[in-house]
């Protein structure tokens, strides 16, 4: 299994709970996506991320089609836009 963790700051934090809203669209529509969970940030300290995902996927290909599938593209399109800043790390568990 690997597991998929994105934070993001936001340009506007505000627009967190929108950025939550369209994340969690993809639950149950991408194969091999066996588990996603989107948190908003409660401190907003100057180290926080202002949204963070977590996804756990069956393997490597499974992470490779959720990159590309048609599911997950208005959340990354709405990223572009939105982030002003992205950290990304995926391992094996």
């Amino acid at each position: 299994m690997i597991r998929h963790i994105v934070m993001w700051s936001l340009h506007d934090a505000d627009r967190a709970a929108e950025v939550k809203t369209v994340l969690e669209t993809m639950r149950g529509r991408i194969p091999g996506l066996l588990s996603l969970e989107v948190g908003i940030d409660i401190l907003h300290s100057p180290q926080s991320a202002d949204v963070v995902l977590t996804a756990t996927l069956a393997d490597r290909e499974a992470l490779h089609s959720y990159q590309a599938h048609p599911a997950h593209q208005p959340a990354i399109a709405l990223m572009k836009e939105l982030a002003c800043a992205r950290t990304v790390i995926d391992y094996e568990v």
